[in-house]
């Protein structure tokens, strides 16, 4: 069992960055054979460090400070005008929280969401493997929740993180059909209440890049606090 003191660290030969084109980006992680604490797992998420399966891991590009961790302080966030309406066309969803599994009806979502929706990324095609590597495998105190309407349809799963004091949205995917609903967003407002319920101080939301389009939605939540320079700061939009 690792604490602080005793991780080893290593640090990847450059690879193409997942989001800025013509970068190239390298990553730090924690050694993969070594079984982390939710203790550790906290207080590495406290200084920009996110999960990918078995992975804890944190950007590591000289030069570059384009990632920067972002997350919610839950006890002040107040939604917006569209959040509320987001909400309340949402409020016949029922949300049940099951241990993180492989199977055919959260894969067949999955799959769904990423040929639909992410066909560009780097997680298409998507497999079984994939899946359970991503969102399965390397769980400490983690937790699928389900999002099913009244017809019991599962339309979105919420893989979400529970640290010492705060939770960490790790993933969302959802039915790609329901675009109205905005399932993506619902699910973080949900998350948010959830933080706030349990007692938690915040919700981290992973990494946020300016230049990304695909990660503007982050910047919606408010207040935010971005991690920069080992500091966290109130991040003001421009």
């Amino acid at each position: 069992m690792s604490n602080m003191q005793t991780l080893r660290f290593y640090v990847t030969p450059s690879h193409n960055c997942s989001y800025l084109p013509n970068q190239k980006a390298k990553t730090l992680f924690v050694d993969p054979q070594k079984r982390v604490t939710n203790e550790t797992y906290s207080q590495l998420s406290e200084l920009g460090f996110r999960r990918s399966g078995g992975h804890i891991y944190r950007p590591h590009c000289e030069g570059c400070q384009a990632c920067q961790s972002i997350r919610i302080p839950v006890a002040d966030f107040k939604p917006s005008k569209s959040q509320r309406r987001i909400l309340n066309k949402n409020r016949d969803l029922k949300v049940l929280r099951k241990f993180p599994m492989m199977d055919r009806e959260y894969f067949a979502l999955y799959q769904d969401y990423i040929d639909k929706r992410h066909a560009d990324g780097d997680m298409y095609p998507p497999t079984p493997e994939q899946f359970n590597q991503f969102l399965v495998e390397g769980v400490l105190d983690s937790w699928f929740y389900e999002f099913r309407n009244a017809n019991n349809r599962l339309l979105a799963v919420a893989v979400t993180d529970h640290l010492n004091q705060d939770m960490s949205a790790l993933y969302t995917f959802y039915a790609p059909d329901e675009e109205s609903r905005s399932l993506g967003t619902f699910a973080i407002l949900w998350q948010i209440e959830e933080a706030k319920r349990r007692g938690m101080h915040y919700l981290y939301l992973g990494y946020w890049v300016k230049s990304c389009r695909k990660m503007n939605y982050k910047t919606a939540f408010k207040p935010l606090e971005l991690l920069i320079d080992g500091h966290w700061t109130h991040f003001r939009s421009e």
